[in-house]
């Protein structure tokens, strides 16, 4: 059996998942590359001294220029605040790794260019964290929308709402920096959105208009008591989308909506029905087709089993459940088989780029926009607001 090393920069949540879903692999797959836990990184040696032992790694560090040098380590893992994804991504693929690494690609889209640019010139595969389009679910609804069941898609209208960040007593944290985070709800929430339309509509968002809104604009700073920090990017995030197929779609995220835990839902309309799912309902999907009874009109609730793989490499019956974390080992089989066999794994930094040049041309139509609320200057200001993809 083959075997690929692999390497992890950062313990923090997602840090845990990556090292999870690599332990897991190979024995929920049983076939192809088995990785093969060779290092792990956090700032803090103690840290990944502590997370060595609970994840089964061979080997701890707190530079993570070792794990880049290492000549047992193929494929590395990026799982740190996003300000630091660009020049460790960067490295990482200059030293022949294949690069695993969290969305959104950066905190900008000049590093997303650097990113994409690197992986041009290296001999490499690349993935970004976009999991939710590898839960078996979702492919099996895209499956679906391919065969037409659904006749032409004309819409795609989606909403991720979280309450991460709903508590106004929270600290200060990286996420509420545009220096360290890049935008708010934007880079945290919306690219997943952006990356689920594209998936699923097999299309991509070419022209937009944006908003924001701050609720909480300032917080408890963590290292000062008493003292409070400006939170400079976004908590709500909204837009109107036009996609290159002619699809109109609609996107908002909120990282301030109290009682959603993990609200991404969305609906593609068809001409001859519509498919939805909710992210809170991992393994179900709702299927409405123009074609059903009249006597029994309404959605029909389909369930994840084993005709929608890989669910069939986990469980052996519907009705019993997935998570996010075999959702995630989802997404590493994916990346594994086009480590294996060379062909093409999306999200790659190509597709991601194209992500971040959505996010981005909604960061500069919100910050420009310019609300007006006389109805009769209603569509010239509208007209002002849209921003081109590119």
């Amino acid at each position: 059996m083959k075997t690929i090393g692999v390497g992890v920069i950062g313990t923090a949540f997602m840090g845990k998942a990556h090292s999870i879903a690599y332990a897991a692999a190979g024995s929920v797959f049983g076939d192809g590359l088995r990785p093969s836990l060779e290092l792990i990184c956090d700032y803090n040696p103690d840290r990944a001294e502590v997370m060595r032992k609970e994840m089964g790694f061979a080997r701890a560090t707190s530079d993570w220029m070792d794990v880049v040098n290492d000549p047992k380590v193929q494929l590395i893992s990026v799982c740190v605040p996003n300000s630091l994804h660009k020049e460790i991504s960067v490295a990482a693929l200059a030293h022949g790794k294949h690069v695993w690494c969290e969305k959104p690609m950066s905190t900008n889209l000049t590093d997303s260019e650097a990113m994409f640019a690197a992986a041009q010139t290296s001999n490499t595969q690349t993935i970004l964290g976009y999991n939710y389009t590898q839960n078996p679910a979702v492919q099996s609804a895209r499956k679906l929308i391919e065969e037409g069941v659904i006749g032409r898609v004309i819409g795609f209208h989606g909403i991720y709402d979280v309450d991460n960040e709903a508590d106004p007593d929270r600290p200060h944290s990286w996420r509420m920096s545009r220096e360290a985070s890049g935008t708010g709800s934007n880079a945290d929430v919306m690219c997943h959105l952006i990356s689920m339309a594209h998936y699923m509509t097999g299309s991509e968002i070419t022209r937009l208009v944006g908003d924001y809104d701050t609720v909480h604009k300032e917080r408890s700073d963590p290292k000062n008591q008493g003292q409070t920090l400006v939170v400079d990017n976004d908590d709500i995030c909204t837009a109107m989308a036009h996609f290159e197929s002619g699809i109109k779609g609609t996107l908002r995220v909120s990282r301030v909506a109290w009682g959603r835990k993990c609200g991404l839902r969305w609906e593609i309309h068809g001409s001859q029905g519509m498919i939805c799912h909710d992210q809170e309902r991992l393994n179900e999907i709702k299927l409405y087709t123009r074609s059903d009874d009249p006597r029994q009109e309404g959605f029909k609730t389909i369930l994840s089993g084993p005709a929608q793989p890989p669910y069939d490499a986990f469980l052996p019956n519907a009705g019993h459940s997935l998570g996010f974390i075999d959702v995630k080992v989802c997404e590493l089989k994916h990346l594994l088989d086009a480590i294996e066999t060379g062909q093409p794994v999306w999200p790659n930094f190509a597709d991601g780029l194209k992500i971040e040049r959505v996010m981005d041309a909604i960061d500069r139509s919100a910050l420009t926009a310019q609300w007006r609320s006389e109805e009769r200057r209603v569509g010239k200001e509208c007209r002002s607001r849209w921003s081109p993809y590119h």
